[in-house]
């Protein structure tokens, strides 16, 4: 007898064309996606003419969006900036103390842009601002595990034992904090210099990890998020992130490059300079992993590169110095490493002319004449 047929799983429904309107309202740039619904469920939100209250939407190109009122376009390609916030700016778009906020000090000729988690307002340093909503909840998400380095200046003089606990992981007042990296870079005075690393990111994490072991932080710089570094931003700047690194960073798609990236300034002074006591802090290692996009060399840089290739160009070899090359020692002699390799040196490339390496007009010099060959016959 011939077994009976399974009955046929009911056909599930064809997936809903388009994406959720709170992530297209992200993606534009409009909000975070959780603010996104929020302005939703308060009808600030229409489709197609008609206002929406639930989230549970799916819209497509062919759909007309507006939010209170105004049409959102197109989403522009993600892009990506570095901020250095001052001390004493609030990293929200709205202060209910009417306190100044890191958008109130932005350049003028921005786009809206929305921060990459927060700095607290006492703290300073790096802070990653995006277009993009969907791409700023990507970075906040704890599985990037992103590395995120701090220099901390602490009122005291921590020693190796009483930070060890630190780099096992703590636990303050129920709350569990993962191992953090915490180096100790030096003592001044009264204070100490420590380099600290997480990879989580919770309300003034590290303030609370050094008031556990009886230290108190009176600077908090942070000076890398991930492979993007604060390197030599000035507090108040802005800086692009060239396309193609963020694509490289994120692993995502090739977009069309858009404005070229720039170094901005903010037109106005920010609140609260954060630079202007204590030591310096010593920014990371310059890398071209993560390394932002700036407007214009530094002054000097086109210099030492042509210093530079002249130099390997014109080499001569040993033992055949140049008629007015400079001698190894005495007067005139160059010391030290050659023009812009040495610390703090502002030597710039050896200009060619009269008595000196470089380029000679004079052309080869004349050997002895020879004796005139006698006649035959």
């Amino acid at each position: 007898m011939a077994g009976k047929e399974k009955p046929k799983a009911p056909a599930k429904p064809p997936a809903p064309e388009g994406e959720r309107i709170a992530k297209v309202l992200s993606r534009a740039g409009i909000a975070s996606r959780r603010e996104a619904e929020r302005l939703i469920e308060l009808g600030e939100v229409a489709v197609n003419g008609k206002v929406i209250t639930s989230p549970a939407l799916n819209v497509t190109a062919a759909d007309k969006i507006t939010v209170r009122g105004e049409p959102v376009g197109a989403p522009e390609p993600p892009r990506l900036w570095l901020y250095y916030k001052p001390e004493g700016l609030v990293t929200s778009a709205s202060d209910e103390k009417g306190r100044d906020t890191v958008f109130d000090h932005l350049p003028e000729d921005m786009p809206r842009v929305m921060s990459v988690g927060r700095l607290d307002l006492n703290s300073e340093g790096l802070l990653l601002l995006t277009n993009d909503g969907e791409l700023k909840r990507r970075l906040e998400l704890p599985s990037t595990g992103w590395l995120r380095k701090y220099r901390v200046r602490v009122k005291g003089n921590p020693t190796e034992p009483e930070i060890e606990p630190l780099r096992k992981g703590i636990t303050i007042d129920g709350e569990r904090f993962q191992p953090m990296e915490v180096k100790i870079d030096r003592h001044q005075g009264a204070n100490a210099w420590l380099t600290v690393g997480l990879r989580e990111g919770r309300n003034r994490e590290i303030r609370r990890a050094m008031e556990h072991i009886g230290v108190t932080v009176n600077r908090l710089i942070r000076v890398s998020y991930g492979p993007f570094r604060l390197n030599e931003l000035e507090p108040g700047e802005v800086e692009e992130i060239k396309p193609r690194v963020l694509r490289e960073q994120l692993g995502m798609t090739e977009e069309a490059e858009g404005p070229k990236p720039a170094l901005r300034r903010a037109p106005r002074k920010p609140a609260g300079e954060g630079n202007t006591t204590g030591a310096a802090p010593n920014g990371p290692a310059r890398s071209g992993d993560g390394r932002a996009a700036k407007s214009s060399a530094k002054p000097g840089a086109g210099l030492k590169t042509l210093s530079d290739s002249w130099q390997k160009a014109t080499r001569r070899p040993a033992g055949k110095p140049e008629t007015g090359e400079r001698p190894a020692n005495g007067p005139g002699a160059r010391t030290g490493r050659g023009p812009g390799t040495g610390s703090g040196s502002k030597a710039g490339p050896a200009k060619a002319g009269p008595g000196k390496s470089g380029p000679s007009s004079a052309g080869p010099r004349p050997g002895p004449k020879r004796p005139p060959a006698p006649r035959k016959g």
